[in-house]
């Protein structure tokens, strides 16, 4: 027979070097490939089961038939002629699963299978491609030696076993295989234990798969780890477990909270029957904490979380797994400043932040940030009251106006109409830079719109003040009569500095003081008669002087200061020549 199997043909000695043959690794890479996609698990079918002994006792033999559940055999059908068990821990027998008995244990019965007798049994049983049984008698270079009647080779690859110390515990083992090559004249037989293997695996794959259904709790063992989630063994058939349904929390890859060979439970939550997939939930197992998040956040609590991620518009934070909320972008600062989160905030950061709302039904809970460090308006509000003066840098520049950094996070506005004095700009830019350091007075200060209104001319002396500085009221000075609109007459006193005055009221005045020196002249003359002097006296209804020219636009007068006002910047005149 050694003989024979030198004189296989090259693809066997492939095989006895431990290599599959291309047709085999083929075949078999389609069986591993639909395993694979299908997800399905593997049970015990009704016949067929290769069992593992496990415990031998008087009465009982326990075999691993690939459950959680253990299977059993009576002694008695495991003993020999003699009334000694055949079988000890670690034999591999064929058996058939039954059902479960009283005690939970899967009932087993024992499969022999014949061994063909003569040449004309092998042919037949190659020819029909029938199992048979046969024993492992020894190791040998790229395979095993398997006692089927007839000597037979079987390659390393066609054993089932995974390596070559798997493959010494089938020696003196009886198994079950296929005769995948017969030479009558050269005596040369090969057989395959691996495709029993799987014929058998898919028979107990397609049992088990009936069995499962969608809501159920199963037991099940991570089998392989891939970006996208976990492949779970749960009694022979493969779920997937996707990465969104291994917890509440966010899981960036399974691996970083699942081991292969990790044991637990999951929930069943699809079957698709015609493509053999399993669809499985872990955090399925655990309460959802949105159920409870509006027991648990109100709107107003301070609240401490996780950064999770950063994204344009804002910042996701973990307040607890399985539960996010956003802190918008408008949410972080009290100023203007921020153009981007990821400008204040990186994952993993640990901050407090204020609820503003929680929305359970959509899984929405907004956060403040701003909210959490204080408002910065309450300081505003009572330290930079209308007249105060304040000083910072210009931070920007528009069209309509410079901003002032008046706290680290309250901005000020200076309207380009209140920069400077006596002269129209087109723009801030026109006087101002970045970064100049400016003092300007509160104008306004509106903390509900969250204003703050500055002023830089209002600090800058005007000619006005100027002039009014070096002035006296009853003083009289020259001015040129600049518009006379009616009764109101404007005076130019300088440059930048007018005044004005009414001339209805400046004739009644007039009036006034003519009806005095009349009533004066005419108290003389009466009393010039009483005492003789005889109408040599004043006459009655003299004339205190002509009447003055009405002013006109152009003429250069004199006029007499009769007031002067600094705080409301403002000059009083009237005309005397």
């Amino acid at each position: 027979m050694s003989n024979s199997i030198t004189s296989l043909r090259e693809e066997d000695v492939r095989e006895q070097e431990g290599q599959t043959p291309p047709e085999a690794e083929s075949s078999f890479g389609d069986i591993l490939n639909q395993f694979e996609q299908s997800h399905t698990h593997e049970a015990p079918g009704e016949k067929g089961v290769e069992a593992t002994v496990v415990t031998v006792s008087a009465d009982k033999v326990f075999f691993d038939i690939g459950q959680k559940t253990e299977g059993v055999l009576p002694a008695t059908v495991l003993r020999d002629e003699k009334g000694l068990i055949e079988v000890r821990p670690g034999d591999v027998v064929q058996v058939a699963v039954n059902g479960r008995n009283e005690e939970g244990y899967f009932e087993l019965s024992l499969i022999r299978v014949e061994r063909p007798k003569d040449w004309s049994g092998l042919q037949k049983a190659f020819d029909e491609k029938l199992t048979i049984a046969g024993v492992v008698t020894q190791v040998i270079k790229g395979g095993l030696s398997v006692d089927i009647g007839m000597r037979a080779f079987m390659p390393a690859s066609r054993s089932g076993a995974r390596d070559v110390p798997e493959m010494q515990t089938l020696v003196g083992q009886e198994i079950s295989c296929r005769i995948i090559k017969l030479d009558t004249e050269k005596e040369d037989i090969v057989v395959d234990r691996r495709v029993v293997l799987e014929e058998e695996r898919a028979k107990a794959k397609e049992s088990r798969f009936s069995e499962l259904q969608a809501g159920t709790v199963v037991h099940g063992t991570v089998r392989s780890l891939l970006d996208y989630g976990a492949f779970i063994d749960i009694g022979g058939v493969d779920g997937m477990l996707h990465v969104a349904d291994i917890s509440h929390g966010r899981v960036n890859k399974p691996g970083d909270v699942l081991t292969v060979g990790q044991e637990l439970d999951v929930k069943i939550l699809k079957v698709d029957a015609g493509k053999k997939r399993v669809s499985l939930g872990l955090k399925q197992l655990a309460p959802d904490p949105w159920t409870t998040a509006s027991e648990k956040y109100n709107t107003g609590d301070r609240v401490k979380g996780t950064v999770a991620r950063v994204t344009d518009f804002g910042a996701f934070v973990e307040l607890e797994p399985g539960l996010d909320g956003l802190i918008h972008l408008s949410e972080m600062s009290w100023s203007k400043k921020v153009r981007k989160p990821g400008d204040m905030l990186k994952p993993g950061d640990t901050v407090d932040v204020v609820v503003l709302a929680v929305n359970p039904a959509d899984k929405r809970i907004s956060l403040g940030l701003k909210q959490a460090l204080g408002d910065p308006w309450e300081e505003v509000e009572k330290k930079y009251a209308v007249g105060a003066i304040v000083e910072g840098p210009v931070t920007q520049l528009k069209q309509f106006g410079a901003f002032v950094q008046v706290t680290e996070e309250v901005e000020g506005m200076i309207h380009v109409g209140d920069i400077v004095h006596e002269k129209r700009i087109n723009h801030p830019q026109d006087e101002l830079k970045v970064g100049q350091v400016v003092r300007a007075v509160v104008l306004e200060n509106d903390r509900e719109k969250r204003r703050l209104r500055l002023g830089l001319k209002q600090l800058q002396p005007t000619s006005l003040d100027e002039y009014i500085a070096e002035h006296k009221e009853g003083e009289v000075v020259t001015g040129r009569v600049a518009d006379v609109k009616g009764n109101r007459v404007t005076v130019e006193l300088g440059e930048g500095v007018s005044a004005h005055f009414n001339m209805a009221q400046a004739e009644q005045k007039q009036e006034q003081r003519v009806a005095s020196v009349d009533v004066s002249a005419l108290s003389s003359m009466l009393a010039s008669k009483w005492k003789g002097a005889g109408g040599g006296g004043a006459q009655a209804g003299a004339d205190p002087g002509p009447r003055r020219e009405v002013p006109k636009t152009g003429q250069v007068r004199s006029f007499k200061i009769t007031k002067l006002d600094a705080e409301k910047k403002k000059i009083e005149i009237e005309i005397v020549g």
